[in-house]
């Protein structure tokens, strides 16, 4: 794979010129001869390096507006021809075409131009053809052709123009073919999909540009990669790497998290929350959401919508967890969290989540819209003879957002806008119901007047009359069964308070 080449002749065409003039220079410096377009080659002359218009290879003149360029058999000739192969160098002398071994392409900014919110004029005028072309033919031909496709690449040309003397080896130069089918496979993809939003094509792509290998999967045998730029929603100002896991519940904080406009503290365990408390006072707040259970607290992961102080360090610091985010901390309580090495801790950053979710099945994937609705109190239905307090509304909107983040089938028990416990992830509702009780009485809550909230409706009256009996007094839920009157007139018997949502909120 040492097979070395010395950059003879350049191609250029750049949309971006940061940077291109070192790159210019040091090719003139190596009498390389450089070949461009446009923009580019006026760019390239005003730095004062000699550059011949593509325009003296074709014989032909940029057309439709700069729409065809650099489409032609003189170009793309010299991008593709094989110095192993007897016809091509034939065809090469017999078409006066000058071989072409390095091609530099920086491609109109389509995604950019999507999210400005530019027309949809402007949106096609900027998908590139020539320079995806040009990335392509010279990507095909690694063994003749260098191709740099992104101003990233710039160093390590850079490196080979002044320590190699313009030479690369057939190693270098697949690598960065292969960059290049990664940038032109993620260009098409956004592409595609742009186009897709309206005409719902039953095809999927996804494509991110960024990555990290993880240290490993859910277990320590199997290996993971996290696709995406974490950076884009946090900051981590301490810490040992994040783990596979760590992301999972890192994810699940944050979607609860962004469910509450009032100062909030929640904590995470295994994607569910196992404590959450909205207080005026943020330490408060942590501590109703440690009470709410504080055994599965330990090592999991704490989350807030507030400026983490000093004092709410401290009481936080007493805890063992994995990671805390939040959108702000104070100089003291960041020197306080860093008192332990390996502890994670995240500055949340504003991050629109993207608007699908997907999972594999099977020989397939599986993809849906993000459920974003929430239902607030004015939204629900009073369908007892007797409607909830003020009070019970409120920790009805406060327990309906929990459960809706909570694996199914799933019970909130909440009061006075804390997490009394949970019933999660179990095969039936009642189940989750009692599980949930037997949790808050073993923790020592009182549940006279609590409420309860589920994620689906109550196939039978079975799980309100459990419910009352222990001492709740309201009740959320979606609704819809073919059964619902029974738990009706359970609750209207025995003065209990329910509101449908019209909402179901599974979540597997």
């Amino acid at each position: 794979m040492n097979k070395l080449k010395k950059i003879s002749t350049a191609f250029i065409s750049v949309y971006d010129k940061s940077g291109i003039n070192e790159i210019t220079t040091e090719l003139n410096n190596l009498s390389v001869q450089i070949i461009s377009t446009g923009g580019t080659a006026e760019h390239i002359k005003k730095n004062g390096i000699e550059v011949s218009p593509a325009e003296t290879l074709t014989g032909y003149p940029s057309i439709l507006g700069g729409r065809v360029k650099t489409l032609h058999p003189k170009i793309f000739g010299g991008i593709l021809s094989r110095s192993d192969n007897k016809e091509d160098q034939n065809h090469i002398k017999e078409f006066n075409i000058t071989k072409i071994d390095l091609v530099i392409v920086d491609l109109y900014p389509f995604e950019d131009t999507v999210k400005s919110g530019a027309s949809k004029k402007e949106i096609t005028e900027k998908i590139d053809i020539g320079g995806i072309s040009l990335i392509r033919a010279a990507a095909k031909n690694f063994e003749d052709t260098l191709v740099v496709s992104s101003s990233k690449q710039y160093s390590k040309l850079m490196e080979m123009l002044t320590k190699h003397n313009g030479e690369t080896t057939l190693q270098q130069r697949k690598e960065f073919a292969a960059e290049a089918f990664n940038i032109s496979s993620h260009y098409d993809t956004a592409i595609f999909n742009y186009f897709n939003s309206e005409l719902e094509i039953p095809a999927f792509k996804a494509s991110h540009s960024s990555g990290r290998k993880m240290r490993y999967g859910e277990n320590p045998h199997q290996k993971a990669f996290f696709y995406g730029n974490l950076n884009e929603a946090f900051d981590q100002l301490h810490g040992k790497e994040i783990s596979y896991n760590n992301l999972l519940d890192i994810d699940a904080a944050i979607s609860l998290i962004s469910e509450f406009k009032k100062q909030t503290f929640a904590v995470i365990k295994h994607n569910n929350a196992c404590g959450v408390a909205s207080r005026p006072n943020l330490t408060e707040a942590w501590k109703d959401a440690f009470a709410g259970d504080p055994v599965s607290a330990f090592g999991g992961i704490l989350v807030t919508n507030a400026t983490v102080d000093q004092a709410t360090a401290t009481e936080i610091n007493k805890l063992f967890f994995e990671v805390i985010i939040a959108p702000f901390y104070d100089e003291n309580a960041l020197n306080i969290l860093r008192e332990k090495k390996n502890r994670i801790i995240l500055l949340k950053k504003e991050l629109n989540l993207p608007d699908e979710q997907v999972r594999s099945v099977l020989n397939g994937l599986l993809v849906q819209e993000r459920d974003k609705k929430t239902e607030a109190t004015q939204e629900t239905e009073v369908v007892t003879t007797l409607s909830p307090t003020d009070r019970e509304f409120q920790d009805l909107e406060f327990a309906n957002k929990i459960v809706k983040h909570s694996r199914s089938n799933a019970i909130i028990l909440a009061a006075n806008k804390q997490l009394i416990a949970g019933g999660v992830g179990q095969t039936s509702r009642v189940d989750a119901l009692k599980q949930a009780i037997e949790k808050a009485k073993a923790l020592g809550f009182d549940l006279n007047g609590a409420v309860m909230a589920s994620d689906a409706f109550f196939p039978f009256a079975d799980s309100v009359e459990i419910a009352g009996k222990a001492g709740i007094t309201a009740v959320i839920q979606p609704g819809g069964s073919v059964r619902d009157k029974d738990s009706i007139d359970y609750c209207n018997k025995n003065k209990m308070k329910m509101v449908f949502t019209g909402i179901r909120h599974f979540k597997h």
